[in-house]
């Protein structure tokens, strides 16, 4: 017997998984969200600023006076 084509659900539940970040890149491009770049830009830098302040306790004052 010949194995059945497999629909577009299957196909995909086999493709390999693709990173959160080309996932976001992908939903930009497809969506033209293009306006959410500044927002997510600005959301990694206070992310950014706010672990170095847990990492080292010594840059907090500095990073503090910045909001």
């Amino acid at each position: 017997m010949n194995e059945p084509d497999k629909n577009s659900f299957e196909q995909a539940s086999e493709a390999k998984p693709v990173s959160l970040v080309a996932e976001i890149i992908a939903l930009l491009k497809h969506n033209k969200k293009w306006w959410l770049v500044p927002i997510l830009i600005v959301l990694l830098g206070v992310g950014g600023l706010i672990a170095v302040a847990l990492v080292s306790p010594g840059a907090a004052p500095f990073i503090y006076t910045l909001f």
